[in-house]
């Protein structure tokens, strides 16, 4: 699936912590915002031709693999297994040195389950990373604080492939989620992707602005601030056309 079109800013996390899958399927009631999964219980095997919630996890945690090279192309969340999908997932397979088959089954599930911990951040991500500076944590932005908790698990998938991509070097987080009242006072924009919690600027150890932003060319994000600066922005706009910026906008186009 392919879509196109200000933002900025961009702390240390190496991460530990894998969690186990375990039993217990995990209820999806709105595909647009599949709950925090703690241990996902996947309770069948899926592949092209599935739907469903288990499907719309699936999507959040590979959506990072969208594509082999610089590409304005995301993986939809709307728990319907194509083609998108399940090129995404052949590539987190073989990243990962399973059968790049294009089936999720219990080999694939355990690695997926790896990169999560048992409150819903990612393996190498903590949600406190990601909340505003301000002391407001989740809340004071522009959609409700459970809906920025969702968008930022959402993001920290997609930086976990980041991080795969780039061997596994440390990633630093120096801006997540903004409050209304926070981004104002750093003079962001108004309508900056950070205040819904889709953004973040981070930087890579070992790699230059430029080498971070080629990587993220391939992760789905639709957003994407210049590489002059000492930090790389990212946001998935396109993702969530209904937040006001339905265009990809890549500042440096293809790196």
């Amino acid at each position: 699936m392919t879509h196109s079109s200000l933002d900025r800013r961009g702390f240390l996390r190496l991460g530990t912590g894998a969690v186990a899958a375990a039993a217990g399927l995990a209820v999806v009631a709105d595909l647009g915002l599949a709950g925090p999964a703690s241990a996902y219980g996947w309770g069948r095997t899926l592949s092209q031709g599935s739907s469903g919630g288990d499907v719309a996890e699936l999507q959040i945690r590979v959506a990072g693999w969208a594509a082999d090279s610089a590409s304005q192309t995301y993986v939809a969340v709307d728990g319907s297994f194509g083609p998108s999908t399940d090129a995404a997932l052949r590539r987190f397979q073989s990243a990962y040195g399973l059968s790049a088959d294009g089936i999720a089954g219990p080999q694939t599930f355990s690695v997926l389950n790896s990169l999560e911990k048992s409150d819903g951040s990612t393996a190498h991500f903590d949600f406190s990373e990601f909340t505003s500076h301000d002391g407001s944590g989740f809340g004071g932005g522009k959609v409700g604080a459970s809906e920025v908790k969702e968008n930022v698990r959402r993001t920290m998938y997609k930086l976990e492939a980041l991080r795969k991509k780039a061997g596994g070097s440390a990633v630093t987080i120096n801006s997540g989620f903004r409050s209304v009242a926070y981004n104002a006072s750093v003079g962001g924009a108004s309508n900056s992707m950070h205040v819904y919690g889709v953004a973040a600027d981070l930087a890579v150890s070992g790699h230059s602005t430029l080498q971070v932003y080629r990587i993220a060319e391939t992760c789905g994000f639709s957003g994407l601030e210049t590489y002059t600066v000492s930090w790389q922005h990212v946001d998935s706009r396109v993702e969530h056309s209904g937040y006001g910026s339905g265009f990809w906008w890549w500042q440096d186009g293809v790196a």
